[in-house]
């Protein structure tokens, strides 16, 4: 059965509609106490490849939960008046991801082009992901 609308449909009309920020954009903003990097990717993938340092890790499955204030799963840094950054491994998630907490009615919000990949490429800095105690 053909699809109605692709998810390269879905990631386009994403990009059309939602702040993206190139590599060194995002790299000058790393460090700003008003801006908070949300990594959306699993957690195997931040086991394996490394983390982007003081992004918060909200995989894109939760995200919906995590930042309505009137769900259970509400996580307070998602209240904070803070741009927020998404990312993911090559930014199409995330591009998703942006564009779904912009309609939710979250302001001040961006991802990543190229996502995590094009990050560590072009020098970025990674750090391992932190251990459970």
């Amino acid at each position: 059965m053909p699809m109605k609308k692709g998810f390269r449909a879905l990631v386009d009309e994403a990009m059309s509609q939602v702040k993206t920020y190139s590599v060194e954009e995002a790299k000058a903003k790393l460090g700003d106490p008003n801006v908070q990097f949300v990594d959306v990717r699993d957690v195997r993938e931040l086991e394996r490849d490394g983390v982007i340092p003081g992004a918060y890790p909200a995989p894109r499955g939760m995200i919906e939960f995590w930042i309505d204030p009137d769900s259970p799963y509400f996580k307070p840094v998602f209240g904070e008046k803070k741009e927020f950054i998404f990312f993911c491994a090559a930014g199409w998630r995330s591009a998703l991801t942006t564009k779904t907490v912009q309609d939710m009615g979250m302001e001040n919000v961006a991802h990543i082009e190229g996502g995590f990949g094009a990050w560590k490429a072009a020098g970025g800095a990674v750090a391992e992901k932190a251990k459970k105690a």
